[in-house]
Parts: structure tokens; C-alpha cells; sequence
């Protein structure tokens, strides 16, 4: 009940107190509730994550002050499984009691989007709960059929009050983010029992990266007015090979620990309708040539892909082509760095020519695409249009990858004594 933690800070009834008693008072809302949270304040699981080995081995070790939940700031941030929890009338009457203010922020539920149905169903994704000068922010993750967790953004509705709490420093306010479902860990901070995730650093590696972009559904409609999909035989059969090829191919680079992204025409499928373009043929990847692991053609080769080709080396124009089931294939383009732009390379085999294909900065965001948890250049529409130009809403059946991309130089020729190294096809 913190009564031995009071004797202890008896004389520091100021700020510092007042935050650690909301908190308190917070997590004594949502037992008596039996709601399961869980602390994602970056700033607490930063100090935590420093002395980690400490507070497992005492799980219930003395705290001579408040070290975690005294530090200044605003409010503290939890995390609640949508699933774990559906009666929210109680908790707000008892918060309510226990002299809380609170406020609930909903929005549309994208899981219900889709080609078919644009759902206008809305889910709440946000709760803020507000004692004296301290408020507790308790964000909603949800499961998304990509076996991962995704919380929605903070957008207030017209009638809100915006000064409720200072939103804008709100961590997981600013945009939808995508996460890994962690383990959890009880432990005891500040004389208070609360779940944590197992490893507070690779959680809190996630948050800085952990931005997620929605496929745009309403436009890939309207694309598809203009432009009838393919439904033959022919494109469902390609589409459900790209789609567990991709799978595979994701399988084998996250368990290598190598970043990749949805890269040019299977980008282009995802932006555009949703969907892998029925006529491409192939599965394209980017990975960023930091990322190179020699383990990456040998890994592919156990999971019964082949290697197909493999162009250009490490240092200059890396390309490689695996070979999936029938003629469907996955070819995976390395992008060096410059100081203002990024680069891929291309060889044609029987010139020795060389290719470079120029796109501008790009960041990465997570999306779901075929069922799958993967990255997107968050910039996608600068990328896409670098890669297709002006007219990439246009589909084009014809592709020819030496002269047809918006982006494309000649980059010489590959001496002939290298051809042996930089050009092999198997």
C-alpha cells in the first residue's frame, strides 16, 4: 500500500511524490480492474534498463528513494493488449472516484479495411488518465494477422480539450507504430509491483524505429475502377507463389538479423493496389549494403532457394537472383549510401554493362503486406516515383529494366578480367 515507501520520503512531499502516488494510485485502478498493463515509458525503461540485473534479483528489494517513477516529466506511459480487457464503463466510475479525470481517443479500425469494405468501425486507442499535475497515458496495442502488435495514433477529435495534457510530448502519440509482442517481467520499482517487457533495451530499440504506414486502401479502390485487377487463373497462382516466396524470404533474413525492405515493383503492387502486380514475375528486396552478410546465400540455398545470378561485388553494384518454385523469382538489390543520395546497381550479362539506378534519402516504416510484418522506404511515394516516374499510377506490362526506369544511368562497363567474378549465372 506504499505506507513504508511514505516513512521513507516523508519530508518530499513535493513534485516528485505527487508523480509517483499517480502511478500508484494508477496501478491500484487497474488491479482492482484486472487489467494486465505494462510499462513502455521510454524514459523509465531507459533508467530501469540500466540497472536491469539489480532489479531481477530483488524483486522485492528495499528502495531507499524513488529513483524511477520520481523522474520529471509530464505523465507515464503503459501499454494495455486489446484483447486482455473489454469493460470500460467500471474503470472510468472508480477512476472517476479515486479523482481521476480521464479521456478516451478513438478511430477508425484498420484490421476491418480492405478491398472489399472500407469499415468506418472505430476501436479506442488511446486512454489518458489525469491526478493533480501528472497523467498516465495507457496506449491500446492490438494484434495485426502479421503476428505483430500495432497501436494507432493520437488524433484528437474536434471537441477535445487540447490542453488536457501536453500531447504533443506524448511518445506514442505522433504516429501508428509497429512492435515485436514482448515478454513480460514482474518486478518490483519504487516499492511498486509492475510488469515490464523481459528486455527493456530491445524494446526501447524498437520505439525509434517502430513507425508503421497503412496501405492505402480508398486509392488502390480507385486504382482499380481505372485499371480491373486480374483475376485469371494465372495471376492467383502467381500471386499466392509471390506471397509464400516472400514469406520465406522474410523468414530467412530476419533469422540472419539483416534489414530489408518492398522494393521496386513489388513496392510499387504494395503502394499503389495492395497487392503484388500480378504480371511482375518476381519478389523484389532492398537491403543496405552495411547489412551484407556472407551467410545470406547459403541461408537462401537451405531454404530450397537456389542462387539464380549474382551480379556485381560487395564494394561496387551487388545484385543477387534466387530461384523460387516454377518461374517465380526473388531478386534482392544492395543500395550504397552517397552523400545525397542512394544507389542500386545492374549488370547486363552478355555486355558487361553496368547500371545505376538513383533514388533520393529514404527512412524505413514498417507495414503489413500479404499477411506479413515487413519494411516500406517510409518516403514511399519519393521512392516510387524516382524508381517509375511521374506516371507510376499508369500500369505498364512492358518493362524493360535497362532503359525503362525513371532513375537509370549508365555506369561504364565491367573490365573483362573481372566478368569471371561480377557476372556468374548458375
Amino acid at each position: 500500500n506504499g505506507a513504508a515507501f511514505s516513512k521513507v520520503r516523508g519530508s518530499q512531499l513535493g513534485q516528485e511524490s505527487i508523480r509517483w502516488h499517480v502511478v500508484r494510485k494508477f496501478l491500484g485502478l487497474i488491479s482492482s480492474h484486472n487489467i494486465p498493463v505494462y510499462l513502455i515509458d521510454p524514459l523509465i525503461l531507459g533508467l530501469v534498463d540500466k540497472d536491469i540485473e539489480q532489479i531481477r534479483s530483488s524483486p522485492d528489494g528495499p528502495s531507499p528513494e524513488c529513483k524511477y517513477f520520481c523522474t520529471p516529466r509530464d505523465f507515464t506511459t503503459f501499454a494495455l493488449l486489446d484483447k486482455t480487457w473489454k469493460h470500460e464503463v467500471g474503470l472510468f466510475r472508480t477512476a472517476e472516484k479515486m479523482g481521476f479525470q480521464w479521456l478516451k481517443i478513438i478511430n477508425k479500425d484498420p484490421r476491418l479495411d480492405g478491398m472489399d469494405d472500407l469499415s468506418g468501425m472505430e476501436i479506442p486507442l488511446h486512454y489518458i488518465f489525469k491526478l493533480a499535475s501528472h497523467a498516465i497515458h495507457l496506449v491500446v496495442f492490438y494484434e495485426r494477422s502479421g503476428n505483430f502488435l500495432w497501436h494507432g495514433p493520437l488524433r484528437l477529435k474536434q471537441h477535445m480539450d487540447r490542453k488536457f495534457v501536453p500531447f504533443r510530448k506524448l511518445h506514442f502519440g505522433r504516429y501508428p507504430g509497429a512492435y515485436e509482442k514482448p515478454e513480460l517481467l514482474l518486478v518490483s520499482i519504487d516499492d511498486l509491483k509492475v510488469q515490464i517487457p523481459k528486455n527493456p533495451s530491445s524494446f526501447l530499440e524498437e520505439i525509434s524505429h517502430s513507425r508503421f504506414l497503412e496501405c492505402r486502401y480508398k486509392e488502390a479502390r480507385a486504382f482499380f475502377q481505372l485499371y480491373p485487377d486480374d483475376a485469371s487463373l494465372d495471376a492467383v497462382e502467381f500471386r499466392k507463389k509471390a506471397k509464400s516466396l516472400l514469406h520465406l524470404a522474410a523468414l530467412t533474413l530476419n533469422n540472419l538479423g539483416v534489414k530489408f525492405w518492398l522494393s521496386s515493383g513489388t513496392c510499387l503492387g504494395w503502394y499503389r493496389q495492395c497487392n503484388v502486380i500480378p504480371h511482375s514475375k518476381d519478389v523484389d528486396l532492398g537491403i543496405f549494403i552495411r547489412d551484407y552478410k556472407a551467410d545470406i546465400i547459403p541461408a537462401f540455398q537451405n531454404a530450397g532457394l537456389p542462387l539464380k545470378h549474382k551480379f556485381g561485388k560487395v564494394e561496387d553494384s551487388l545484385e543477387l537472383s534466387f530461384q523460387g518454385e516454377d518461374d517465380v523469382k526473388l531478386d534482392i538489390f544492395f543500395f550504397y549510401e552517397e552523400d545525397d543520395y542512394i544507389w542500386n546497381g545492374g549488370t547486363q550479362a552478355k555486355s558487361g554493362k553496368k547500371f545505376k539506378y538513383l533514388f533520393p534519402k529514404f527512412t524505413l516504416c514498417w507495414t503489413e503486406f500479404v499477411e506479413l510484418k515487413v519494411h516500406v522506404p517510409c518516403e514511399t511515394l519519393q521512392y516510387v516515383e524516382a524508381n517509375y516516374g511521374p506516371e507510376w499510377k499508369v500500369p505498364v506490362k512492358t518493362w524493360d529494366w535497362k532503359s525503362s526506369p525513371f532513375n537509370v544511368q549508365d555506369n561504364g562497363v565491367w573490365p573483362i578480367d573481372e566478368w569471371d567474378n561480377v557476372i556468374q549465372i548458375y
